[in-house]
């Protein structure tokens, strides 16, 4: 018997265009489809702690999907945002954006926090997770090299561990691997099985 199969009832949709998210939904064994609402004004207060952003961003992900759904449909949501000298660290916009980003990453320990939102017709639940990340000083060479080869424009903090620079900068990890990568699996894994 699969430990998911309590979800068998629903019509799992997963609310993101992330490759990563993606492939880590399916290792955990889940069944989806991918539908992406495009234009979710991704806006947080401005006074909300950096730590609270993603899980916040994740409910108003879900929350875009609420008129969408049917009692039979369930529909995750995430947010990823790199935290460093207490500063969020989202998207970059461009090239410089990217090399300042993993200027600001280099030599020091920055925390990635996920959030997730999980919702059906009648029941929501979100959660964040929060991983701190060692980096190694990353030479302007290193940096240009990465950003030139692997366009980090889609990730926060303009890095994906799982990736070169993850190879050669990523020191040490303390906290949940796949969370670095956007998707907090074990957490995810806990709150679907008991949903």
């Amino acid at each position: 018997m699969n430990p998911l199969d309590n979800l068998l009832k629903y019509e799992i949709i997963l609310g993101s265009a992330s490759p990563r998210r993606q492939e880590l939904l399916k290792d955990i064994g889940v069944n989806f489809k991918s539908i992406v609402i495009k234009d979710i004004k991704e806006v947080y207060p401005a006074d909300l702690k950096p730590d609270y952003i993603p899980e916040y961003l994740a409910k108003l992900k879900a929350d875009a999907y609420s008129s969408l759904i049917t009692s039979n449909q369930l529909v995750i949501t995430a947010d990823t945002i790199v935290i460093c000298n207490d500063k969020p660290l989202g998207k970059p916009k461009n090239h410089e954006d990217a090399a300042l980003m993993l200027r600001t990453l280099s030599g020091k320990t920055h925390k990635v926090v996920s959030g997730v939102a999980i919702k059906t017709t009648s029941k929501e639940i979100s959660f964040s997770v929060s991983t701190d990340v060692c980096v190694a000083p990353i030479s302007d060479d290193e940096i240009e090299f990465y950003i030139d080869k692997f366009k980090p424009f889609d990730k926060a903090g303009a890095y994906g561990i799982q990736e070169w620079i993850g190879c050669i900068a990523v020191k040490s990890i303390n906290g949940s691997f796949y969370n670095v990568m956007g998707l907090p699996l074990h957490r995810l894994y806990q709150e679907l099985k008991n949903f």
